[in-house]
This record gives structure tokens, C-alpha cells and sequence, in this order.
């Protein structure tokens, strides 16, 4: 059944189809090495890249760490100097511990979930 379908395929060729043919079956253009080379950079640029994104995270992170913690300090100090009654009224809108970290973790694996889709 299938050298059928080849056959009557090979028979309705008409000049065209004969033409792409011949030129598929044309030698490859020589490039001395190009192609390699323009894959080597693609693949060192990627590396770079990779390797780049978490190190400037590391970096930044440290530089805002002093930041961070006088801003906590702050607040701190701020949520000392509210009346006790306002604290206490807006505490039940405010989201607990857990749930922030349930929500921090979602989020992170939202991301990732989207870095490997995007790859």
C-alpha cells in the first residue's frame, strides 16, 4: 500500500516539484567552520547568561541587606509606637506567618514553572 502512495506521488510530480528536488540534492554550501563557530558563541553567551542572573541576585542582595534590616528596625520601632487598639482591630485583616510563606512558595514555583516553560 505504501509504494502505491509513493509511486502515485513520484508520478504526480510536475516541473516544479522536479526542480526542489534536484536542488535538495545539491552539495551543502561549504562555510570553513562557521556554523560551529556562531554555535559556540550562541552556547558561551547562554552559559554567561545562566550563570550572570543568580550572581548579580547574590550581590544585590547583600548590598540591600543592611537597607533591609534598618527597615525592619523601623517598622519595628513604628509598630511599638501604634496604640494597642488600632493593632489589635487591624490584626484580623492582616494574613499570618504561614500564609505568607504558602504564598512566597506558590509564587516561586509559578516562576520556575514558567523558566521551564520558556526553555
Amino acid at each position: 500500500m505504501a509504494s502505491a502512495i509513493i509511486n502515485m506521488a513520484d508520478r504526480l510530480k510536475d516541473e516544479l516539484d522536479e526542480e526542489l528536488t534536484m536542488l535538495f540534492r545539491a552539495e551543502p554550501v561549504a562555510d570553513d567552520g562557521f556554523s560551529e563557530h556562531v554555535t559556540r558563541l550562541i552556547r558561551r553567551r547562554m552559559r554567561i547568561r545562566r550563570v550572570a542572573l543568580p550572581i548579580a541576585a547574590v550581590i544585590g542582595g547583600a548590598i540591600a541587606l543592611d537597607p533591609l534590616a534598618s527597615l525592619v528596625r523601623f517598622l519595628a520601632d513604628l509598630s511599638r509606637a501604634l496604640p494597642f487598639d488600632l493593632v489589635r482591630e487591624t490584626s484580623g485583616w492582616i494574613p499570618s506567618l504561614p500564609l505568607l510563606g504558602l504564598g512566597g512558595m506558590l509564587l516561586v514555583a509559578m516562576m520556575l514553572g514558567l523558566r521551564i516553560l520558556d526553555e
